[in-house]
């Protein structure tokens, strides 16, 4: 288990770029290293293995000992496909830390460790919080409303909460989090690391199109819609991109089938229709990710000083 103390002294920030589904790259995960958070991606961007790898190596060899550090996202449920290809791949660069994704962590954690990597599990409630805490992870991100594409239920209060009863290690918190005041809020809630997605869809470095950062740009909370008509599991998106896809954001069509091993068909289906959290309001322009930092840097030292003066 990893302490709060423990954080890598290189953060500009406590935050997490968190990884977004065909949006979070090489480009995205090295500048948020550079401007003082971790970066991370999960690894079915890269269409290919031989993409993997190359991806990681690319990132390996830009980042310096002064920057953040990186971090893969690894799905671990059993009927994605290349699970245990991308584990490979993983075992040869060793980033410093692996968020692992939608399934238990068991198998992975040791192999991980044996390289010095620290594994956070992406959890959703206290239930599968336990299970990722009996399978020895470092810490957990707590994944709660509000958060865009696959997203949790629970009010981050009522989520730390229960799970500080019980852990006293490291704390991940996603979930609408879109600004220096909210990184702020997260430690003060008992967090450690802001877990922050939607903010930088709409950045120079993402892989989306312009038209879906636009959207986001254009869009606020009464925008985001939530449904598990997509996926299968319950994620948040925007109104007029499922309008666009041909659906009634009103009247959504019954549960979608969870399936990884067609990865292609669901990549169609998130390419086709656009994720983003409750905390989209707060992207006004398509910048570099290098300024949004700056900007969320500012709104944080502003935050600690107001509730200095409180």
């Amino acid at each position: 288990m990893t302490k709060p103390t423990d954080l890598p002294t290189q953060l500009r920030l406590p935050a997490m770029q968190a990884p977004m589904f065909l949006i979070s790259g090489p480009d995205m995960v090295i500048n948020a290293c550079r401007a003082g958070i971790i970066g991370c991606f999960p690894t079915p961007n890269a269409r290919t293995t031989e993409t993997l790898d190359e991806w990681m190596g690319q990132i390996t060899e830009a980042l310096k000992p002064q920057d953040a550090p990186w971090a893969v996202n690894l799905i671990v449920h059993p009927s994605y496909p290349r699970r245990d290809a991308d584990l490979e791949l993983i075992l040869k660069h060793k980033p410093p830390v692996v968020v692992t994704a939608l399934g238990s962590p068991r198998h992975v954690v040791e192999q991980i460790h044996n390289y010095g990597g620290l594994v956070l599990a992406d959890v959703i409630n206290p239930t599968f919080a336990r299970k990722a805490a009996s399978a020895g992870v470092d810490g957990l991100v707590l994944v709660s409303t509000g958060a865009g594409g696959h997203t949790g239920y629970l009010s981050p209060f009522v989520f730390i909460n229960e799970i500080r009863q019980w852990w006293d290690g490291l704390i991940v918190l996603g979930g609408g989090i879109s600004t220096g005041r909210d990184i702020h809020a997260v430690q003060t809630m008992g967090a450690d690391i802001a877990y922050i997605g939607t903010r930088f869809i709409a950045t120079d470095e993402g892989l989306c199109k312009t038209e879906y950062k636009q959207m986001v740009v254009d869009s606020g909370a009464d925008d985001i819609v939530t449904s598990d008509a997509i996926t299968g599991v319950k994620a948040n998106w925007m109104r007029q991109s499922l309008i666009k896809g041909g659906y009634d954001p009103d009247n959504m069509p019954a549960k979608g089938s969870v399936d990884f091993a067609s990865n292609g068909a669901d990549n169609k289906r998130w390419k086709d229709i656009w994720a983003a959290g409750q905390g989209v309001g707060a992207t006004r322009a398509i910048e570099k990710i290098a300024n949004i930092v700056d900007q969320l840097d500012l709104e944080y030292r502003a935050s600690k000083e107001r509730m200095q003066q409180l």
